[in-house]
């Protein structure tokens, strides 16, 4: 795959067995980049994306963790070490949803999806800017020290009834990346992040699955269709390839215009 955007490159992707985590497994080794495919406890899962990869000639190998738990995020990197010799792109993706009207929300859903969806990424960040140092910066493979990228949501900015504590951990990725972005930059660090609208996976069949589900959901998007994994990907893509090298502290909407609010469009 020489010549191809991310050549010599290493990225561990967390959340990387199914929906839009695989989805940029298979778009990132395609770009040349190999790739460590993190899941909990969906090792079969983890293991098809990881033959998919080796089958079309790419590199790649999964790697077990719970991105909330502190050791199982070091042992995922070193993975990458044993398997690669380092990383150079993080894509913080692990992310879970445990909805719930607000006054039924327990306080164990709410640090359900918080430690997945904020706390792992933010553990994952700090060991993945850890080893970038570690290792040193290598112009063979980037202008960059290192590349982190996190997969946050349109709803970092669109309010969302009855999962208050999903919209708060993507409204903290959110500050989290901007953060990590003007601390890290003059490092060479460079932290982007990515707000997937609605895209088609198993996890939200239900928003999608069936034609009166499809039309309603079609309402909330001006361009017309429902994204895929692969939209997610190429975006990815060049955020983490040195095409983007002065992009630093951004997050890329890839959502098909949702967050333009469309039920404005004829209300004024």
């Amino acid at each position: 795959m020489t010549g191809a955007p991310l050549s010599n490159q290493r990225v561990l992707i967390t959340g990387a067995s199914s929906g839009i985590g695989a989805g940029m497994a298979l778009g990132f080794a395609k770009a040349g980049a190999a790739v460590v495919v993190n899941h909990f406890d969906q090792g079969a899962a983890a293991d098809a994306v990881v033959r998919q990869i080796l089958d079309g000639g790419g590199h790649a190998v999964a790697a077990a963790g719970d991105v909330s738990n502190p050791a199982d995020v070091a042992s995922m990197f070193d993975v990458a070490d044993q398997h690669f010799s380092g990383v150079d792109i993080l894509i913080a993706n692990a992310g879970i949803q445990k909805d719930g009207a607000f006054t039924d929300l327990t306080l164990q859903a709410w640090r359900a999806a918080l430690d997945v969806d904020l706390t792992g990424a933010f553990l994952c960040a700090q060991e993945a800017v850890r080893r970038f140092r570690r290792q040193g910066l290598d112009p063979r493979r980037s202008k960059a020290l290192g590349k982190v990228l996190f997969t946050s949501s349109v709803h970092q900015v669109i309010p969302w009834a009855g999962h208050a504590n999903y919209a708060a951990a993507k409204g903290g990725v959110k500050m989290l990346m901007e953060t990590m972005a003007q601390e890290l930059a003059p490092e060479k660090i460079r932290v982007n992040a990515i707000a997937p609208g609605a895209i088609q996976t198993p996890i939200n069949q239900a928003a999608w699955g069936t034609p009166e589900a499809e039309a309603n959901l079609l309402k909330l998007i001006p361009y017309g269709r429902i994204g895929q994994p692969e939209d997610i990907a190429a975006a990815a893509i060049w955020l983490a390839s040195d095409a983007a090298d002065y992009v630093v502290g951004t997050t890329l909407f890839v959502d098909g215009g949702m967050t333009l609010y469309p039920c404005f469009a004829h209300a004024g």
